[in-house]
């Protein structure tokens, strides 16, 4: 299937379980620490610029966002975008960090949504840190589809990215698929796109 990203559009917001109705459209998960780039991801996917707003101050998003995807032929929503809370700031008071993992561990486990697909955000230029083997270690555990986004590729140097590709892959499952990806020079975008449309081609099936 094919996606019209030029009339992709934001459709709501939800800052807790109860409020969120379901839907039987593919959804399509990003996840990852603060400030790792989700926003930046889902614009470049869908070839805009402030469609999803980001941010320079970590902890900005406290609800799950969803956006729709239309079939590029019917012009109809085909496909859910759903952008969880940033996890691991510090500055965030215990309660609300709470708040954000009930929600986002209360999507995450809720069966009846048509989840295909976790893309779960690391910043390239960094070590994996706790927060995010916590995310992985439940990804694997419960059989949630998912593949690693490596963000900020750009930053670094040829010697210091084949060194962060072999340090990251270290932490992950041996057929987890790994996407290094710049917002700035769109490197990744593609292939990004040719896991969600399979692992949507999948879920119907």
């Amino acid at each position: 299937m094919e996606y019209n990203v030029n009339l992709a559009s934001f459709v709501t917001s939800y800052g807790n379980l109860s409020q969120m109705d379901f839907s039987s459209l593919p959804e399509v998960a990003f996840a990852g620490r603060s400030n790792v780039g989700k926003s930046s991801l889902i614009n470049k996917l869908l070839n805009r610029k402030n469609l999803a707003r980001t941010s320079a101050s970590p902890g900005k998003t406290v609800t799950i966002n969803f956006y729709a995807v239309p079939n590029k032929e019917t012009k109809q929503t085909a496909l859910h975008f759903a952008d969880l809370p940033g996890y691991g700031f510090a500055r965030v008071s215990k309660g609300e960090k709470e708040r954000w993992r009930g929600l986002v561990e209360g999507y995450l486990r809720d069966k009846s949504r048509p989840l295909c697909l976790c893309l779960q955000l690391l910043d390239m230029r960094h070590a994996v840190s706790a927060d995010d083997k916590l995310m992985l270690s439940y990804y694997a555990q419960s059989g949630t589809p998912y593949a690693a986004v490596l963000t900020k590729a750009d930053k670094l140097k040829p010697r210091q990215r084949a060194e962060a590709l072999d340090t990251i892959r270290a932490d992950l499952s041996s057929d987890v698929r790994v996407v290094p990806f710049s917002a700035v020079t769109g490197e990744g975008t593609e292939t990004v796109w040719e896991l969600i449309s399979g692992s949507v081609k999948v879920g119907i099936l």
